[in-house]
């Protein structure tokens, strides 16, 4: 339910908007740009909320904030109400509601924590993924304005009714040190936070912090920038509109895969072997953008992005837990998450600019390959934290 503000359920609204509103394709980037750049600076605050507070009263909160926000939406007529539009739903949907969610799961699971992420983001992007082949079709029949309005109703009907089944939080921490095996849960309602714990003050001082955040930053960014561009992009290469929605099916199908595998093994390999792998598919799927045609290159292409994209959703939020403990995991991952959406901002608009730079994807694709290829250099050489 966060692909309303997600950039895959977004980019089948880029086209119609720009026909609709009268402005340019680097227009609607960079609205999308201050969007996502201010949406990312609440995510700092959703994660302290979700320390003191717990996920059950953060999430149904959010649940009834983004569906007033896509409601709202729906009214805009130019690009300064779309650029506010941009603000809550990145803000809301994209960023803190996937925050709430995932560290309810790191908190509630003990027993294979990483799988059990895994599996959680493996669902929830496979249903993203899908999205816009039926939103294509929603926007198609009632447009754009409907569609918000059919958006906004499913997730006030879903999402705020499962957060109330979420458990319910009380906080116990013990002394610094090795982590002690995690007892068991005296209830399936409540979930009780031991330590030991790294603040979020000494965890951003250690390389480990930066180099997650690094990996997640460049595959938010140009994974971002692929999808929100990516009926245009494909176009390029000769596939109809349809055609190009329908590659977020290959990309789902890898993306769940990759998810579950890298969930399942972050519970037992060093999550650097992740991230290499995830920046090594993500500089070959830049790489092979100018091969790409319709027909089964651009399947290809899709199955390489989504392997790249679904390899460090897997790993991401149980690397954290495992490296810095559960009790400041929310504000650890609100100032990631923060890194993490603002680098989303970026990444339609480098394309867009190159494109017009350029007159078309390919060559930007070319140049920013080496920013994938700069981060899985950077992760040899980073140590795993030690606590003092």
């Amino acid at each position: 339910m966060t692909a309303p503000g997600q950039t895959a359920g977004l980019s089948v609204f880029t086209d119609p908007l720009i026909a609709e509103l009268g402005v340019s394709r680097t227009d609607i980037s960079v609205s999308y740009l201050i969007g996502t750049l201010l949406g990312a600076s609440a995510q700092p605050v959703v994660g302290r909320a979700l320390d003191r507070w717990g996920a059950r009263p953060v999430t149904i909160a959010l649940g009834a904030a983004f569906a007033l926000i896509l409601f709202s939406l729906s009214f805009v007529g130019e690009i300064g109400g779309l650029t506010a539009g941009f603000v809550g739903v990145r803000m809301v949907g994209q960023g803190a509601l996937t925050l709430a969610t995932t560290t309810a799961v790191a908190r509630a699971i003990h027993h294979r924590r990483g799988l059990a992420l895994g599996l959680t983001s493996a669902i929830g992007s496979a249903g993203i993924s899908l999205a816009p082949i039926g939103l294509e079709r929603l926007i198609a029949l009632v447009g754009i304005h409907n569609a918000w309005r059919w958006e906004a109703a499913a997730v006030a009907v879903i999402v705020i009714p499962l957060a109330f089944a979420f458990p319910r939080q009380t906080r116990r921490t013990v002394p610094t040190g090795p982590t002690p095996a995690s007892p068991p849960l005296p209830s399936t309602a409540q979930i009780t936070i031991q330590g030991p714990s790294w603040t979020l003050p000494e965890a951003i001082r250690t390389g480990m912090f930066w180099l997650l955040a690094a990996s997640l930053a460049t595959s938010g960014m140009l994974t971002t920038g692929l999808a929100f561009h990516q009926i245009a992009l494909l176009g390029e290469q000769g596939l109809s509109p349809l055609e190009a929605a329908a590659n977020f099916l290959p990309q789902t199908i890898t993306g769940i895969l990759a998810t579950v595998l890298t969930g399942s093994l972050v519970d037992r390999v060093n999550p650097k072997l992740i991230m290499v792998f995830a920046m090594g598919t993500l500089t070959a799927t830049l790489l092979m953008l100018p091969l790409v045609g319709s027909g089964w290159t651009a399947v290809v292409y899709g199955l390489v992005l989504g392997a790249a994209g679904g390899s460090l959703r897997g790993m991401e939020a149980a690397s954290y837990v495992r490296f810095y403990g559960t009790v400041h995991i929310g504000s650890i991952r609100g100032v990631a998450m923060s890194i993490g959406l603002a680098s989303t901002a970026f990444g339609p608009v480098a394309f867009s600019l190159g494109f017009d730079a350029t007159g078309g994807f390919t060559v930007p694709a070319m140049v920013l390959a080496l920013i994938p290829i700069s981060v899985a250099v950077l992760a040899l050489f980073v140590k795993p934290p030690r606590h003092s």
